[in-house]
């Protein structure tokens, strides 16, 4: 039987199903994506995540990411935390600064061990890229957002009613605005001056979190004058810490990443589109 082995990992609830294809190969990663993040009929997750050797001398690693829709997604901050724990904790590496090839360029890790353990990992996401996507959304108190490039496109609407989030962001991921899918984040800034953020993930829907989306919140907030260049982005599986330094315009991500199990699939039983 053609068997592989996964790991499942989550980064504050944003769950993927994580391959070495240096190990194991798989011929169609749309296909797994799908049947494999079903969570009655597979594994259950938000999609699928390739590691790979990086194919040019500026990365160590590679990452591919399928979303459960099998739609292939530029970044994810969440994952790539946890491909940093992965590599480290696995013996892939012994480095705790990886840079790790993504479609949306190398993004730089630094691993935070503890004992062996690495309990969280910093990203540097980049420099955000702004465009004149902005639009009104006459559904509920849903209104005018800000539109971020992470690396794959997020538009950011603060507003009382975060739980509109599967309503309205499901409608808005497929609006004509956005010619290649748009995540949707509704955030609103707390007491304590956090700002709590839920997520409708483009190609996944409602997720725990979104590591891309956490940046491009704090980004929205900072411009628009209801945060300062540092925010806690408080979202529904746990709190992120993005920094937006001022001294080279890039956005630094801090958090946790976990493992969550093991197991073997039999690959015989992909049914291939």
């Amino acid at each position: 039987m053609n068997k592989i082995q996964f790991t499942k990992m989550h980064g504050c609830g944003n769950d993927y199903i994580y391959v070495d294809v240096t190990r194991y190969a798989i011929d169609d990663p749309v296909a797994a994506a799908r049947q494999w993040s079903d969570r009655h009929k597979g594994i259950g997750s938000d999609g699928l995540v390739l590691i790979d050797k990086s194919p040019i001398p500026e990365a160590d690693f590679s990452m591919r990411i399928f979303n459960a829709d099998g739609s292939e997604a530029m970044m994810c901050g969440n994952a790539s935390r946890c491909i940093g724990k992965y590599l480290y904790e696995r013996g892939l590496t012994d480095k705790t600064e990886i840079r790790l090839l993504t479609l949306s360029g190398v993004k730089n890790l630094q691993l935070h061990v503890r004992e062996d353990v690495v309990e969280s990992v910093t990203v540097d996401m980049l420099e955000p890229v702004f465009e004149d996507s902005s639009l009104y959304i006459s559904s509920r108190d849903a209104g005018k957002g800000t539109f971020v490039s992470m690396g794959n496109p997020h538009y950011v609407i603060f507003t009382e009613n975060v739980d509109q989030v599967g309503e309205t962001g499901r409608v808005l991921e497929y609006h004509p605005a956005f010619s290649q899918r748009c995540n949707i984040e509704f955030a609103r800034i707390e007491a304590d001056g956090t700002i709590r953020t839920r997520v409708w993930e483009r190609g996944s829907g409602i997720t725990q979190a979104c590591g891309t989306g956490a940046c491009a919140t704090a980004v929205a907030a900072a411009m628009t004058g209801k945060a300062g260049r540092e925010s806690q982005i408080v979202m529904d599986g746990g709190t992120l810490s993005i920094e937006w330094r001022e001294a080279d315009n890039h956005v630094y991500m801090t958090g946790p990443a976990t493992f969550v199990f093991d197991g073997e699939i039999d690959m015989d039983k992909l049914q291939t589109t």
